[in-house]
């Protein structure tokens, strides 16, 4: 009965900062930024258990692989854009995986970091449900993996909503590429915000990213103990 209260409480959080959202469509406000700053700080007030609100909040987290695979709706719309302007998006697609995971560990080596985080920290920049795989291959926490996506997400939605509005960004390609790769699903979420193109190519950048870094596994535990 406490999931279940805490589900429902999650739920009715998500859609009062979602309505709130849409009458002040600002970075700061995002639901993805409010919900999560409130159900801590209900949770810590509380002194509920984090195990005690997963009762009822597992099953969101459940939700995460189908709301993934819906976003090939938009991709599949989308196609004949996407086929026109393959090569761009390819080229941007492995620069930008080789920025995110490169800099990550490199960073996090600079830091200091056990190999326990740094392997945890190396598939921030996809979805949560890959990040965590990706992170148990590696050898990393795939609890903690999940943590620094959402994290880099939060950022990523903030830095992004900043650069549509003062980069000369006018290309809706130029838009989802940099809110998928920036901020995978809210980020793809935002995207859809903005016209169906942006959403499909942020789809698009998000989900290939996710499997790029599945394939380039072996290539970044090298970089991790080298």
């Amino acid at each position: 009965m406490i999931g279940a209260g805490w589900l429902a409480a999650t739920v009715a959080l998500y859609a009062a900062a979602a309505a709130l959202h849409r009458r002040a469509p600002v970075a700061l406000l995002s639901p993805l930024l409010t919900v999560p700053a409130a159900l801590a700080a209900a949770l810590l007030a509380g002194r509920v258990p984090y195990r005690a609100y997963m009762g009822g909040g597992r099953w969101l987290a459940d939700l995460l692989g189908p709301t993934t695979v819906a976003f090939a709706v938009p991709l599949w719309r989308s196609r004949d854009l996407l086929r026109r302007h393959a090569r761009e998006l390819s080229a941007g697609l492995l620069a930008g995986c080789a920025v995110a995971v490169g800099s990550s560990v490199e960073l996090a080596r600079m830091a200091g970091l056990d190999g326990l985080l740094v392997a945890s920290l190396a598939p921030r920049s996809i979805t949560t449900p890959l990040a965590m795989e990706v992170a148990t291959r590696l050898g990393g926490s795939p609890a903690l993996a999940a943590v620094f996506v959402i994290a880099t997400a939060l950022v990523g939605l903030v830095l992004g909503d900043l650069g549509i509005r003062h980069l000369p960004l006018r290309s809706p390609l130029a838009r989802g590429a940099l809110l998928g790769m920036g901020a995978h699903g809210a980020g793809t979420a935002q995207a859809l915000a903005l016209g169906p193109v942006e959403g499909a190519i942020a789809g698009l950048t998000m989900i290939s990213a996710g499997l790029l870094v599945i394939a380039a596994v072996p290539a970044i535990r090298l970089l991790i103990h080298a």
